[in-house]
This record gives structure tokens, sequence and C-alpha cells, in this order.
């Protein structure tokens, strides 16, 4: 038998993700801290949306793709969101853990995913700023308790730090129905190093 034959077959699934949340909580840079691994302090609101793509390696034989819109948080493009998390696989909503009201918008937008989002959606919970832990005004038990009673995954991040980024996307890749996409669209990458990040071109949309 040859030695090609005896190697496992190369699984990949390709999943759409928003990000939703109020202005300024961080949405664009947990993405840029999980795309690029980097932080600006001083990075702009974004218009519209912000494409971007990663994959996460779930095992050595398993990649998933994740098609990430980063939709901004002024009110004046809430009308817009429908259009982003339609036929979305997943969803991060995120709030600042410094700001009470954040945390009510975010429950907002998790009651509007309820109801108009795919039925199976994935959705997590996200604090973000946890490195201005000394002027937290969220607690982490109320935020927790909220989460659990939805059915969220939750997490605390830092996309200051990168603390707990890459998390939130590698408990999203775990529990979305990765068999299903695999069987719809069958194996992929075939001489591709599937472990390197795509070709990130971070595209504003609708400005």
């Amino acid at each position: 038998m040859s030695s090609s034959s005896q190697q496992p077959q190369t699984r990949f699934a390709q999943f759409k993700l928003v990000l939703l949340g109020e202005s300024a909580v961080g949405k664009s840079s947990i993405v840029h801290r999980f795309v690029k691994d980097s932080f600006d302090d001083f990075r702009e609101s974004t218009i519209g949306a912000a494409f971007l793509t990663q994959t996460i390696q779930l095992d050595e034989n398993t990649t998933v793709k994740f098609e990430i819109w980063d939709t901004a948080g002024q009110e004046r493009y809430k009308s817009l969101a429908p259009m982003y998390y339609r036929n979305a696989n997943a969803a991060v909503v995120v709030y600042d853990i410094t700001q009470e009201a954040s945390l009510e918008r975010a429950k907002s937008w998790i009651k509007e995913l309820q109801r108009q989002a795919n039925q199976d959606i994935v959705i997590a919970l996200a604090g973000n700023k946890l490195d201005l832990e000394a002027d937290r005004k969220v607690s982490k038990e109320t935020a927790r308790a909220f989460a659990s009673e939805e059915g969220l995954l939750f997490f605390e991040v830092s996309a200051k730090s990168g603390e707990g980024v890459k998390d939130i996307f590698q408990s999203i890749a775990e529990k979305l129905p990765l068999e299903a996409q695999i069987k719809a669209k069958g194996p992929q990458g075939k001489g591709v190093n599937l472990q390197r990040p795509s070709t990130n071109n971070n595209t504003n949309c609708c400005s």
C-alpha cells in the first residue's frame, strides 16, 4: 500500500461569522487581534462593515475558515445589520466591561438574533477590555448568568493584550455543525498549507 493512501483525508469547512455590539466596545480590535495578532489604540470606527477571513486548525486534519463581517456599532448603521447576520452561522456579540449600557445593548442584539437570524446560529457573548479591570462596571457573574440563561457561549477578553481572543473563535468552531459542512463541500485544500492565515484584505463596505 502506498504511503499516500495511508494519509488521513484533509477536512475543510467554511462558516460566516458576524460581530455585533455598540460602537467603541472593541469589535474591530478583537477581529484584528484574531486575524493579524495586532492592536491599535487609535483604530477608527468601522463604516458599514469590514470583511476579513481567518482559519482555525481544530486538529491536524481539520481546518475551519471563518468569513468575518465586522459591523459598525453606530445607530445610523443599525438598519444594515440584518444584511450581515442573515445566513450567518455564528455571531460574536461584544460589550465593554467598563460600560454597563453596552451590555444592555448586547442583550438587545442577542434578542434580535434569536428572532431573526438562522435558528441554529451559534452565539457568543464577549466582554472586552479585560485589561481595564480596575474600571470594571459589569460583573462577570452578571454577564455569565445572562449567557447561561440564553444558551450562549461566554468569554471575557482583552483585544489589547490578546487574552482570551482566540478562545472565542476556537470554541465557536468546535460548536459549529462541522460534519454537515464538510459533507456538503467535500474535501478541499489539497496541496495547500491550510494552517496559514488567508490573505486578509480589510475591505470596508457601504461607506
